[in-house]
């Protein structure tokens, strides 16, 4: 995430043209086009919107696509050598992974969705975990961006749940069954439409703050990591690096732990939202 020859230049920048430090913070939590590399500035291919029901879609490549794609290559690679560490036995890699394939098999989706259910979505949890896991962590690495600081990210990974909620609690109990579900039992009918209206905003509520719990998260953490950095930049000495690099360090440890509770948060509620549109009476 940190490009220091790039961080300097862009102070540099920000300074002369008389911009504030949020300015100089936008830019470097912002998605584009470009991916700056040591020695290497690529241009990402850029493409013109296309019309999607009269939507304007943009398909350009950018760097937050690029650290989708290498996250998922890297969990394909990681799950390939893993398999080949646990037979016979596990061991090295191959432990570490199946230790958190169970932790989410077993207190997570199985805890949160009774057997039958948590046996069946433990692929999808495991993959929301690991994903979201390699994603955060990459964004900690220099050089590298951070996917789930982009909202457009979070609210894909949310929808996936979310349409996953409805389709299996339909498949369950029916489209009047599911629906009927939402309202508690005992309601009077004359609130009955009220309550239904209300429980219908609750359940879209529930997945917004599903995404925007991870984004806010991740991004307010790098906010702070590059505030702290941008003190030098304001007080224009280096007299404060020895307190600014610090704090850093503390906020850049603290993002390690950020990284794995966000992870683990999200699978959990999104276990939880599916275990409760499939067993409503739970």
């Amino acid at each position: 995430m940190i490009n220091l020859e790039h961080t300097a230049a862009a102070a540099d920048t920000a300074i002369a043209q008389n911009e504030n430090i949020g300015t100089w913070i936008g830019h470097h939590l912002q998605n584009s086009n470009e991916w700056h590399l040591p020695g290497l500035h690529l241009h990402l291919p850029h493409f013109h919107p296309v019309n999607l029901f009269g939507v304007q879609v943009d398909l350009s490549i950018t760097n937050h696509v690029v650290m989708l794609v290498l996250a998922g290559l890297f969990i394909i690679l990681l799950f390939r050598l893993a398999l080949g560490k646990i037979r016979p036995y596990p061991r090295g890699v191959g432990a570490l992974v199946e230790m958190l394939v169970v932790f989410i098999r077993d207190e997570v989706a199985i805890a949160n969705m009774g057997e039958k259910e948590g046996r069946r979505f433990t692929p999808l949890l495991i993959t929301y975990f690991f994903f979201i896991l390699t994603a955060n962590l990459m964004g900690l690495i220099p050089l590298f961006s951070t996917a789930t600081g982009n909202i457009s990210v979070t609210a894909a990974m949310a929808l996936i749940t979310f349409f996953a909620t409805q389709l299996f609690g339909i498949m369950e109990s029916g489209p009047v069954g599911y629906y009927k579900n939402l309202v508690p039992h005992g309601v009077p009918w004359y609130l009955w439409p009220l309550m239904f209206v209300i429980e219908i905003m609750g359940l879209i509520a529930k997945h917004v703050a599903l995404t925007i719990r991870l984004f806010a998260n991740m991004t307010a953490g790098h906010i702070v990591l590059f505030a702290f950095l941008g003190l030098i930049i304001i007080f224009k000495s280096y007299l404060v690096s020895p307190v600014s690099i610090g704090f850093a360090i503390f906020v850049y440890f603290l993002e390690l732990l950020v990284a794995f509770i966000q992870a683990y948060i999200f699978t959990v509620l999104s276990a939880l939202f599916i275990g409760m549109s499939v067993h409503p009476e739970h």
